[in-house]
């Protein structure tokens, strides 16, 4: 994984259980993408997360989930295509946030990248990095999903946590 680089002790980590899947760690880097980070501290620290589901697998390529039933306000991605220097590729264990055409929808989806996808790089705000559970997501991608790509038994996000190691992070930015 190409982003060991990053990982310093004061960075968020992220422990996402999922149910009857097990635990997957990330790890977040606040220096590549602040804002984004920010959005995914505050709705970790809501709970906004617990309950939901993984909703998009697509093996070789990543996992997506975190759509919720709250209207929430986006956030400006932050990716070079946008006019913001994010230098984190969309190699396999990073976290990046989803998003629809527009480049400043960003608000719950994320992605956790199953193999590598440099056509992600530049134009997706990519934050974290897997640091233990890589075979949760293995697992999780491999399962039978219909023409869509939603797995056919729900993949539930049983808890999310976050360990800001002491750091206050603010509300996001929001357009």
């Amino acid at each position: 994984m190409t982003y060991t680089h990053l990982h310093n002790e004061k960075n968020p980590i992220v422990t996402l259980k999922v149910k009857d899947y097990g635990t997957i760690d990330i790890e977040l880097f606040p220096e590549v993408a602040p804002n984004t980070v920010n959005n995914f501290i505050h709705l970790i620290q809501e709970n906004f997360y617990e309950g939901l589901i993984f909703h998009r697998i697509i093996p070789g390529f990543m996992i997506q989930g975190g759509g919720g039933q709250r209207e929430l306000r986006p956030i400006k991605g932050e990716f070079t295509s946008n006019g913001f220097a994010n230098p984190l590729k969309h190699t396999r264990g990073i976290l990046s946030m989803a998003r629809t055409n527009d480049p400043n929808s960003q608000t719950s989806q994320f992605f956790i990248m199953h193999q590598n996808a440099p056509h992600l790089d530049g134009n997706y705000t990519s934050f974290g990095g897997v640091t233990s559970g890589m075979d949760v997501v293995d697992k999780i991608a491999t399962q039978p999903r219909d023409y869509r790509d939603r797995p056919y038994t729900d993949i539930v996000i049983e808890k999310m946590t976050i360990d800001t190691k002491g750091i206050a992070y603010p509300k996001p930015k929001t357009l």
